[in-house]
């Protein structure tokens, strides 16, 4: 018997039919999957214990929840190789700067600590005189710190787009909820143009194509200043690429439609839930808190006619709302 060359994702034609039978009939004889190797080797027939000659099928409930339960030890798996290289790498890129040619500013400079991050943006936005790209994830501006820090930034904001400046900023659609964030965009005057989307990766300013700050640690307390130009032009590319996904917030708002029951916000959820995150996993990914998660994840399931988590996965593949979100 030959060995399974695709993933359970890319079942063929032949395992998708005799799945089926198996599934209506409950079992199969094994000469009947002679040529379908796929179906036992991805683990959605197994033999009767009381007839090794008769296959019994797995129930698709049952074989969905174990998939998507090994594809999210995966995911965690690959960040925890990914802040093992963050570990590794972070003393190297502190401890070897190189050093802009013809001037004494490093390309790469760490900053350690509040008051000396927000001194160095602030010195850098100070020069800004073009344009200012940022990136606001949601962790950054709730709670009280994230309302001081809104409202501080609100006066150097004003001076860069007094100065002729562009800002364009994006921002995660859950934010648009929160009014010390959206209220201060409607204080400010000038050339400003807030997007927003489900996700956005960690903060990031980008000050006239020159210099970029962004975080080096999760707890905020580490910044690295990026003034590298091939990182810089990386940085803006990404911006750009976020931009033209993104939604209209400020000074157009631009409501996202619902299709066929399914709110946009509901949407996003259902992509993360068929990567097998849990609640919190997907609360943190969109902005909200828990308890908003869950709703939104119940309205998901009612709308589909879901009665199980695993069930939900199964229908949110066949629903097409994932084609809709791409």
């Amino acid at each position: 018997m030959s060995r399974c060359e695709h993933g359970v994702e890319a079942l063929c034609a032949a395992g998708q039919r005799a799945y089926g039978q198996a599934l209506r009939t409950g079992y199969i004889s094994a000469r009947d999957v002679v040529d379908v190797p796929c179906l036992i080797d991805l683990g959605l027939l197994h033999p009767a214990l009381d007839d090794l000659e008769r296959l019994e099928p797995v129930t698709p409930a049952a074989a969905l929840h174990r998939l998507l339960r090994a594809s999210a030890a995966r995911v965690a798996d690959a960040r925890r190789r990914e802040e093992q290289l963050v570990a590794r790498f972070e003393a190297l890129v502190e401890g070897a700067v190189p050093e802009v040619a013809g001037t004494d500013t490093p390309m790469l400079r760490l900053h350690s600590g509040t008051r000396p991050i927000n001194q160095a943006i602030d010195d850098a936005m100070a020069q800004a005189s073009l344009e200012v790209l940022g990136i606001q994830s949601h962790s950054g501006l709730i709670g009280a710190r994230g309302r001081t820090a809104a409202e501080t930034a609100l006066d150097r904001d004003q001076a860069i787009l007094d100065r002729g400046a562009r800002i364009r900023a994006l921002y995660q659609h859950t934010l648009r909820h929160v009014p010390a964030v959206f209220g201060g965009f409607e204080r400010l005057r000038g050339d400003l143009e807030v997007r927003g989307l489900d996700e956005l990766p960690d903060r990031l300013f980008v000050i006239d194509r020159t210099v970029a700050f962004l975080p080096a640690a999760d707890d905020g307390s580490l910044a690295l200043e990026v003034r590298h130009p091939a990182l810089i032009t990386y940085f803006v590319t990404a911006f750009d690429r976020l931009w033209r996904l993104a939604t209209p917030l400020y000074p157009d708002l631009q409501h996202r439609p619902t299709v066929n029951g399914v709110t946009p916000r509901q949407g996003a959820i259902a992509a993360l839930l068929v990567e097998g995150h849990t609640d919190a996993v997907i609360a943190e990914r969109l902005g909200m808190n828990v308890r908003t998660a869950r709703d939104h994840i119940a309205k998901l399931a009612a709308t589909l006619g879901s009665e199980s988590r695993a069930q939900l996965g199964y229908l949110i593949g066949r629903s097409g709302i994932l084609d809709q979100e791409g």
